[in-house]
C-alpha cells in the first residue's frame, strides 16, 4: 500500500468523511416524523420520534463495548462494518411496513453507528498527539457535513419522491462509502506502550488510572445535559415549525440544516483557538448557545433560521473542545473505551430528548399550533446545555498539564 496512505492529513479526510455519514443518518428522520407517521399508521407523532430515540440508543448503548474492541482489534475494522451496518439499516427501514418493523431497521442503524466515534476518536487522538483540538476542530467539519446534508437531502427528497425513497438512497451512498474506505484507508500503527503495560489487566489499570470511572461517569452524565438540550431541539425545532408555521417537510429540513452549516466554520476556528485555553472557550461557548436555543420560539418566522445558525455556530463548537480535552487525558491504549463510556452515558440520556420531545408537544394537544406552548420546552433544552458548565471544573483537573497557566 502506497505510504501517501499514511499521511495523518489524509487519514483525516477519509475519517472525517465517514463522520458526515454516520451524523447524516443520525437527523435525516427528523423532517420526516409527519410522512412516516402517516405512511407507518402510527397512532401519534410520539411514535415517530420513538424511532429516533431507538435508534440513537441503540447507537449510543454499545459504545463502551465497541471502544474496548477498538482498542483491541483496532479502528479500521469496526470503523468498515458499522457504516456497512448503519446503511443496511436505512435500506430496510425503506421497505417497513409497520411500526415493529422499522423499530428493527433503526436498531440496527444505530448498532452499526455505535461504533464509530470510540473507534474514530481514539484514531484522531493517535494521528495528532500535538495540537489535536486543531485536529478535532477539523474532524467536526464532517459532522457539520453530516448533520447538514441529512435533514436537507431526506426532506428534499421526500417531497420529491416519497420518505422511502429517500432513505433508501441515503442506505446505497453509505454502502458505497463503506466500501470506498475499506479499499484505501490505511489505520496508523500504535503508539508505543509503556514498559511493562500489555494485556487486559493492563488497560483496565490504566484506564482506571487515567481517569477515575465514577468521575468519568459523573463528567458524562453532565455533559449528557448539553446533549439532551441539544438532541431535543432537532426534533422540537421540527415539529415547532411544521406545527406553527405550517411548514413543508422540506422546507423544516432545509431550516435545520442551518444548525450545523455554521459549524462547519466554529468547529474548526474555536478547535484552533482553544489549543491553549480549552476550558475559557467552552465556557464562553455554552451559555451563549444557552440564550440562543431558548431564543428561538420567540423570534419571529423570519429570524428563526438566522437564530438557529447562531445557536448552531457556538454549540457545535463545544465537542470538539471537550473531545481533544478528554482524549488528552488518558493513553492512546484506552482512548477507545474511555470514549466509548463517556459516549454510552452522554448519548443515552441526551438522546431520550426526541421521544421526550414528542411525547410533550403531542400532549400540546389544541395548544400545537400555538408559539407561546414551546417556550418553556426551548427553556428547558436551554436550561440543559448551560448546566453542562458543571462538568468544565472537573474536566480541567484532569488533564495532564493542570495547573499550567491558559489550560
Amino acid at each position: 500500500m502506497s505510504t501517501s496512505l499514511h499521511r495523518p492529513g489524509w487519514s483525516l479526510a477519509q475519517t472525517t468523511l465517514l463522520h458526515a455519514w454516520t451524523h447524516a443518518y443520525g437527523v435525516a428522520l427528523l423532517p420526516l416524523y409527519l410522512p412516516m407517521a402517516r405512511d407507518l399508521g402510527l397512532p401519534g407523532l410520539d411514535r415517530a420520534t420513538l424511532l429516533v430515540t431507538l435508534m440513537m440508543g441503540a447507537y449510543f448503548g454499545p459504545s463502551y463495548a465497541m471502544g474496548v474492541l477498538a482498542d483491541r482489534v483496532g479502528r479500521k475494522p469496526l470503523l468498515v462494518w458499522g457504516l456497512v451496518a448503519n446503511a443496511l439499516g436505512f435500506v430496510l427501514l425503506s421497505r417497513a411496513g409497520s411500526f415493529g418493523s422499522a423499530a428493527v431497521a433503526v436498531v440496527l442503524a444505530g448498532l452499526g453507528g455505535s461504533t464509530f466515534h470510540p473507534a474514530a476518536t481514539a484514531l484522531v487522538a493517535r494521528l495528532f498527539p500535538v495540537a489535536s483540538g486543531r485536529a478535532f476542530g477539523w474532524f467536526g467539519v464532517g459532522a457539520s457535513l453530516g448533520f447538514f446534508v441529512g435533514p436537507l437531502y431526506s426532506g428534499w427528497r421526500a417531497e420529491a419522491v416519497g420518505w422511502r425513497q429517500a432513505v433508501l438512497e441515503m442506505g446505497i451512498g453509505g454502502l458505497v462509502t463503506a466500501a470506498g474506505f475499506a479499499w484505501r484507508f490505511a489505520e496508523p500503527p500504535k503508539a508505543v506502550a509503556h514498559p511493562g503495560a500489555s494485556g487486559p489487566g493492563a488497560t483496565r489499570g490504566a484506564t482506571r488510572a487515567a481517569m477515575p470511572l465514577g468521575l468519568l461517569a459523573l463528567l458524562a452524565t453532565l455533559f449528557a445535559l448539553r446533549d439532551f438540550g441539544g438532541a431535543g431541539n432537532g426534533t422540537l425545532s421540527s415539529l415547532y415549525l411544521q406545527k406553527v408555521h405550517g411548514d413543508s417537510v422540506a422546507a423544516s429540513g432545509r431550516v435545520l440544516s442551518l444548525v450545523f452549516l455554521a459549524s462547519a466554520v466554529s468547529n474548526p476556528l474555536f478547535g484552533h483557538w482553544s489549543e491553549r485555553s480549552r476550558m475559557r472557550w467552552a465556557a464562553v461557548l455554552l451559555p451563549i448557545a444557552a440564550l440562543v436555543l431558548a431564543a428561538l420560539p420567540w423570534v419571529p418566522r423570519a429570524a428563526f433560521p438566522g437564530t438557529l445558525m447562531a445557536f448552531g455556530f457556538f454549540f457545535m463548537a463545544t465537542y470538539p473542545i471537550v473531545d481533544a480535552a478528554l482524549m488528552d487525558a488518558v493513553p492512546d491504549a484506552v482512548r477507545g473505551r474511555v470514549f466509548g463510556l463517556f459516549i454510552t452515558v452522554g448519548g443515552l440520556v441526551g438522546n431520550a430528548a426526541h421521544w421526550t420531545m414528542g411525547l410533550w408537544v403531542e400532549g400540546l394537544g389544541g395548544g400545537m399550533g400555538r408559539a407561546a406552548a414551546y417556550r418553556p420546552l426551548f427553556a428547558l433544552l436551554a436550561s440543559g446545555v448551560a448546566a453542562a458548565m458543571l462538568a468544565l471544573p472537573l474536566l480541567h483537573r484532569l488533564r495532564p498539564d493542570h495547573g499550567k497557566p491558559g489550560r
